[in-house]
């Protein structure tokens, strides 16, 4: 009976106390308080373009598109082999409204700065003239191409070309900007020998479609794009063509090269002059109308280099490791050459007080016979002692 009440004003006791009633196996469970909600604040992403280039304003009030919603369809799977990111086109008016108006401006923003190189290319088209804009660029009439960093920019301004460099350079200052290494750009294409290079036929491609759209040579099916192969391509004087494809590792190169020159084979002369090397995951591919000699140097003057990047801090403990060797080591030298130095005054005090010593006591300064000299003549003194009188 007394547990039973103990029990009872125990349960009282717990429910006053707001701990709630004892759970299964006489175990407790104290009631969690409701939790309250925590609000999330997501910030939209800058938009890719200004609403004003110098007096122009943009006609749209966002960006068209975040991806691929509005791309051209005829570039949908190019650019998205290329890794894009967001998009956005619009144009520009005296007054921002809506009808003819004196710009119009395209914005594609790349994964990375390979992805802009592989569509700066595929947008390119024969023709156009270098500019000193951004990273790269070209431009015809009122068009201009450019690429800065991870971004491609497609441009018509039809206000002559002063006035289309002032806007350009004025875009290219608020694109958004990437480190690190993603924005650095791709290695394969700086492999291509510049001796006799057409310029204008570089092409650098990261999928088939792509890579077919740029008028690659070999079939996109063996490159081997789903092992994250690169490629580039490119004409020489004369009418030859040089195609380097870049792989993940060695092993995949030689299955992809072993595969390609099957294919040049049962091409035969329709290829022209084929010569095929490997050089670690690098294949170089020859095609066209070269000379035997001339395609064997050109692939045997190609050679892969290797580059490693470190773009993380080093940790405090490392900085403050070499600092504490750098302060011993100059504090080992500061020492060494104080008593260098030391010992040439002491020498030049002592030997220099005992020479004035000597000369003060009307002696030479440096001569003492019978302390620096020893005699070696072998002369004997005899003792008397050594010798009794008989």
């Amino acid at each position: 009976m007394a547990r039973g009440r103990l029990a009872v004003l125990a349960a009282a006791f717990l429910l006053w106390a707001g701990l709630g009633p004892p759970g299964p196996g006489g175990r407790v469970f104290a009631q969690a308080p409701d939790a309250q909600p925590k609000t999330m604040l997501a910030l939209p992403p800058a938009p890719l373009l200004p609403a004003t280039l110098g007096k122009l304003k943009r006609v749209a009030e966002g960006d068209v598109g975040d991806g691929l919603g509005s791309v051209d369809a005829a570039d949908a799977a190019v650019l998205t082999e290329d890794g894009l990111k967001r998009f956005a086109r619009s144009e520009y008016a005296a007054d921002g409204k809506v009808g003819p108006a004196p710009g119009s401006v395209t914005v594609y923003k790349f994964g990375d700065a390979s992805g802009a190189v592989a569509a700066y290319d595929y947008f390119r088209r024969p023709g156009m003239r270098p500019e000193k804009l951004g990273d790269e660029a070209v431009a015809n009439g009122n068009e201009v191409l450019l690429r800065s960093g991870v971004n491609v920019v497609r441009g018509d301004f039809k206000l002559g070309h002063e006035g289309m460099v002032s806007l350009t350079k004025e875009l290219i200052d608020r694109l958004p900007k990437v480190g690190g290494t993603a924005g650095l750009p791709p290695l394969l294409p700086t492999l291509l020998p510049a001796k006799g290079l057409d310029v204008e036929s570089v092409k650098y491609a990261l999928g088939p479609a792509g890579y077919q759209a740029m008028g690659g040579v070999a079939p996109a099916g063996l490159v081997g794009f789903d092992k994250s192969a690169e490629t580039v391509t490119a004409k020489y004087k004369g009418g030859g063509v040089l195609t380097l494809l870049l792989y993940q590792t060695p092993q995949i190169a030689g299955d992809r090269g072993r595969g390609l020159e099957a294919q040049m084979k049962q091409e035969g002369e329709a290829a022209g002059t084929v010569r095929l090397r490997r050089e670690g995951p690098l294949l170089l591919l020859t095609t066209g109308a070269w000379t035997p000699a001339a395609a064997q140097a050109m692939v045997d003057g190609v050679h892969l280099r290797s580059e490693v990047s470190f773009d993380k801090p080093m940790p405090l403990e490392f900085h403050a490791e070499v600092q504490k060797t750098y302060s011993l080591l100059v504090s080992i030298a500061i020492f060494c050459g104080l008593g260098a130095v030391a010992a040439v005054v002491l020498g030049l005090f002592l030997g220099g007080g005992r020479a004035l010593i000597r000369v003060m006591q009307g002696k030479p300064a440096a001569s003492e016979p019978e302390f620096l000299r020893i005699d070696l003549r072998g002369t004997v003194t005899k003792r008397a002692s050594d010798h009794p009188e008989a």
